[in-house]
């Protein structure tokens, strides 16, 4: 979409400065500019049947009347489908936190600057409105299906798992494939984690999925070998299915049918299953990694870590969040945890994965900081195995 075509709303409760923003979006080529000097001013031009819509408000921290943090509330209560920037004479840490409230009332905020605002940061925040992440894009709700649909659908051998390229980012080398679940549905579609989990959570089965996805991940792994292709799998375990007494047992079974050391398999779990004081569960994690077998915390940053419990688990990757990774270059705040999570993962002698990496300013910036490897749409959607030797030559011929 063409800026021009858009329509702004500049809320300021300083005429001089609202001037001065309006006058910077007709820099930029703004055709439509709304101003108003109030919070109340600023609602009432959200109101049903205004045309045309705003797409885009800057919105002062300091409005009189109704402040910000309420217009914000309104418009996530009103379900407002506008992109919103906050501008305030503030600090870093309120700027974002308020981006934080914004998001959690469930407002499209494009960003939040200090003043005085600079034009090249508002067209960066403008940026994010006309060219969206596609991991953000409106997608139609997935079916959720019951316990018995799922249970017909494995029993019918509909799922297959799906591989995203994990690269280092160093040399641009492909490095390893993480697995995720698909259901080849024949009625909808190709389905994600979305439409079945919940029905095998429920039902406290996880591990009826946990074993097709094993199986067939390591007929994968060993396919792609033949091929001369030599790559490792990660593959996403539920804790329960890993706790399971036969695990061990199963595991070294399915590795021998299909001829694959265990060097090349990593077993992926949620950080808030990872961190456990069970002493068999930590046994059972010693085993896998003195068999050779690679463990990765998977969704790190998202759980409650005990740094201290994190020192003594046996992994070898720390993936680190997408929340951390999504606009760390633009957020100070997110890049300094991000930071963060990179100096836990090297201090500790672990390799960090980015995961989320949608944007060549996250590949950049992660460049920069040292993290080990990333996965993302910026870099590959997940795919189906036998579409992996294709994608691999086009990226090698890239690199």
């Amino acid at each position: 979409m063409d800026i021009a075509q858009l329509h702004f709303l500049v809320a300021e409760g300083d005429q001089v400065q609202r001037h001065a923003l309006a006058d910077i979006l007709v820099h930029l080529g703004v055709g439509r500019i709304t101003q108003a000097p109030d919070g109340h001013t600023a609602l009432r031009h959200f109101s049903a049947g205004i045309t045309p819509p705003v797409d885009i408000a800057i919105i002062d921290l300091a409005l009189p009347g109704m402040d910000a943090l309420e217009l914000i509330r309104r418009l996530g209560e009103a379900h407002c489908k506008a992109g919103v920037i906050v501008v305030g004479a503030q600090t870093n840490a309120v700027l974002f936190s308020v981006e934080t409230m914004a998001d959690a009332y469930g407002v499209n905020v494009l960003g939040a600057i200090g003043k005085p605002v600079i034009g090249s940061r508002l067209v960066a925040l403008i940026q994010n409105f006309l060219q969206p992440s596609e991991a953000h894009a409106l997608h139609e709700a997935p079916p959720t299906l019951s316990f018995t649909q799922v249970g017909q659908g494995l029993q019918n051998r509909e799922f297959d798992p799906y591989f995203q390229p994990k690269i280092e980012l160093e040399t641009g080398q492909v490095k390893g494939l993480e697995m995720f679940a698909r259901w080849r549905h024949p009625l909808y579609g190709v389905l994600g984690p979305a439409s079945f989990m919940p029905a095998l959570e429920e039902a406290r089965r996880v591990d009826f999925l946990d074993w097709t996805m094993i199986e067939k991940s390591v007929l994968a792994c060993r396919k792609l070998h033949d091929l001369g292709v030599p790559i490792s799998v990660s593959i996403n375990v539920d804790h329960s299915t890993l706790a399971h007494p036969q695990f061990m047992d199963q595991i070294s079974s399915c590795l021998e049918r299909h001829q694959i050391m265990s060097d090349y398999i990593t077993f992926e779990m949620t950080e808030s299953a990872v961190l456990s004081t069970d002493a068999h569960f930590l046994e059972r994690l010693l085993r896998l990694r003195m068999k050779g077998f690679g463990l990765a915390i998977d969704d790190y940053g998202t759980g409650r870590s005990n740094l201290q419990l994190l020192a003594r688990i046996p992994f070898s990757e720390l993936k680190i969040d997408r929340s951390f990774v999504d606009g760390a270059s633009k957020r100070a705040p997110i890049g300094t945890v991000l930071r963060s999570c990179l100096n836990l993962a090297r201090s500790l002698d672990r390799r960090s994965v980015a995961v989320g990496v949608e944007t060549k300013q996250d590949w950049d910036f992660l460049q920069g900081l040292g993290c080990t490897y990333a996965q993302g749409y910026y870099i590959a959607k997940p795919m189906p195995v036998e579409d992996f030797p294709a994608w691999l030559a086009d990226w090698q011929h890239f690199f």
